[in-house]
């Protein structure tokens, strides 16, 4: 393991994207114990996109023209209907004082759900990882797997972060109904931009 791979990876992931937004819009929306959850299923969604890197399913999506689009306008649809969630307080970007098990849930699902079907993740495995992988490289697969964990980790870890420091702005905005609106239709603009930036995206 590289101080090149580290620093990629932590740029790449803090990086503003889908996961990052949801986690905070999570955060502020239903506190700390909404962002936990949220940062955990934005990594868990990374792992079918591992999988499939290392299974070749990846280069397929890579190589054909129809599944990628077909992938890629199902993560549209989604952010779009994030967008839409948000500006009408329903699902896991509801603004409650408290979070049940059923909202924690639905939290996980919608946060699994945008990174699943963001085929630029399993691109994303098959283009940078090889590159800190030596060609002659004698344990590949375990090499892939273990850089694979440590992307992972970072991902958590850094999204955590910033559902927590969300969650803990929350107390000053939870209060003030002007605020709470502003914050609703900025957060559905951003899942709106996200999914016009992903539609516009190419192999």
């Amino acid at each position: 393991m590289s101080i090149e791979f580290i620093l990629t990876t932590l740029i790449i992931v803090a990086s503003p994207g889908t996961g990052a937004v949801y986690t905070i819009a999570a955060g502020l929306s239903r506190g700390s114990r909404a962002s936990i959850p949220a940062a955990f299923a934005c990594t868990l969604g990374i792992v079918p996109h591992m999988v499939a890197a290392l299974t070749g399913l990846a280069a397929l999506l890579h190589t054909s023209a129809l599944l990628f689009e077909i992938v890629k306008y199902a993560g549209v649809a989604y952010l779009l209907y994030m967008a839409w969630q948000t500006l009408k307080e329903r699902g896991a970007m509801k603004i409650n004082a408290s979070a049940d098990h059923r909202s924690a849930k639905q939290v996980v699902i919608d946060g699994v759900v945008l990174n699943i079907l963001n085929p630029k993740l399993s691109i994303f495995f098959v283009a940078f990882l090889p590159q800190f992988i030596a060609v002659d490289e004698r344990y590949a697969l375990l090499r892939m797997l273990e850089l694979s964990a440590i992307f992972m980790v970072a991902t958590f870890v850094i999204f955590a972060l910033y559902g927590l420091f969300a969650a803990a702005l929350r107390a000053r905005v939870i209060g003030n109904a002007k605020v709470m609106a502003w914050m609703r239709r900025t957060f559905a603009a951003a899942f709106v931009a996200l999914g016009a930036k992903l539609a516009l995206t190419e192999r």
